[in-house]
């Protein structure tokens, strides 16, 4: 072949390769993506925005829409993932020099929304709630949210970003009529007692009060409740006197605050239990024994406690609590998921001594597994309690709005 006619057969070559498709496929790969995704749950909608990277963004509500205004540069992909909502009518997106706008569209402007991010999934979870009476004149609103910040801006922003999900004049008529003016929070363990301990060494009873402590606080910040704990200090509680503190404070609902343990190194998430006779599966009846046996040789339950628990459960099942504890402790279950971004354990029953003498729908909370090296890491620190807590404050005031 002469030299002519192999430069030929290169530029032939070349050009057979240029036409073909592919060569743009790694521009559109290099575009990022932006998920969205609504679905309608019991009295809001909830908007679940998925970003590619750590970014800085505005919300802001203009009539009947809300943007996302996003401070950048760059252009991304919106992909809808589902829209199975009756509240929220469409998604759009606009590019100006500076931002990256993502428009939301509700079915109508009588509206108000709460937000908070998921930074593990570096997602931002918006819930629109509809108001029943129309809002007066044009309605314009500006939330800062920056999901890069400092852990001290971000405990500052959390502390005056989360209202309660309810106008205050709403909140005090759902509290009033769900009949709700007491809560108590049970950090489980204490003292001697020091419940599951960490490959780290950290202390099942210290991750306990740090959370019951948070809740706490946020409660009484947002809500016209009384909150009383059954320890807010290192000591001793017996099983039967935390259901005895409930009783004496004519408790309203009841919260027990522990941390998981398992054999399997790899077990992870959130499980949160209502109380039963019979446990939900071989795990549970076995973490029911580790919770009802403490360090003082506490004893199992035996045939006549098994016969107390029938009893009370019998009371408590012609008071509907099994049926309310069930509620929450479903609205629980969702939250925690949604917002740590733990795995999906589901919810489950077992005989936990705690709940047994409990006069009021009463659930048990394992935040996450202590026993896993992974979990127990993110388990000290003060962001995740943090998260724990605001989770388990947001399903509270979701369970309000079913009980009344």
């Amino acid at each position: 072949m002469t030299a002519s006619k192999k430069l030929r057969t290169k530029a032939v070559r070349l050009a057979f390769l240029l036409s073909f498709p592919f060569f743009s496929f790694p521009a559109a790969l290099a575009q990022p993506e932006i998920k969205l995704s609504a679905t309608d749950q019991p009295g809001f909608t909830r908007v679940v925005i998925t970003f590619p990277s750590q970014l800085s963004f505005t919300l802001e509500k203009v009539e009947s829409f809300l943007q996302v205004k996003i401070r950048t540069g760059k252009t991304f992909r919106v992909k809808t993932i589902s829209l199975a909502s009756d509240f929220i009518k469409s998604s759009s997106w606009v590019k100006s020099s500076q931002f990256f706008i993502l428009i939301i569209e509700a079915r109508h402007s009588r509206f108000r929304y709460d937000s908070f991010a998921i930074e593990k999934r570096r997602q931002l979870a918006i819930d629109f709630y509809p108001l029943e009476e129309a809002v007066a004149g044009p309605e314009k609103k500006v939330e800062e949210v920056p999901l890069e910040k400092t852990a001290k801006e971000e405990q500052a922003e959390r502390a005056g970003r989360l209202p309660a999900p309810a106008a205050p004049s709403s909140r005090a008529t759902q509290l009033a009529r769900a009949g709700i003016k007491t809560i108590v929070i049970d950090p489980g363990h204490g003292g001697l007692e020091s419940g599951a301990k960490g490959k780290f060494g950290t202390l099942e009873k210290d991750i306990t009060l740090a959370i019951g402590l948070k809740l706490k606080r946020i409660i009484e910040r947002n809500l016209a409740l009384r909150v009383e704990m059954t320890r807010d200090k290192d000591i001793d509680v017996s099983l039967e006197n935390r259901a005895a503190i409930a009783n004496n404070h004519k408790a309203d609902l009841f919260i027990s605050v522990h941390t998981n343990s398992s054999y399997r190194r790899n077990a992870q998430g959130s499980e949160t239990f209502f109380l039963s006779l019979n446990a939900t599966d071989e795990e549970a009846r076995r973490l029911a024994y580790l919770e009802n046996t403490s360090a003082d040789l506490e004893k199992p339950l035996i045939e006549e406690s098994q016969d107390e628990i029938k009893m009370i459960l019998w009371d408590m099942a012609q008071s509907a609590y099994l049926k309310q504890s069930q509620a929450l402790a479903e609205i629980i279950q969702d939250e925690l998921n949604t917002l740590l971004g733990t795995t999906n354990r589901g919810i489950k029953q077992a005989p936990f001594k705690v709940l047994t003498g409990v006069a009021c729908p009463a659930v048990l909370v394992e935040v996450a597994f202590i026993s896993n090296p992974e979990e127990e890491k993110e388990l000290v620190k003060e962001s995740f309690q943090d998260s724990v807590a605001e989770a388990l404050y947001r399903a509270l005031v979701r369970y309000l709005k079913i009980a009344s």
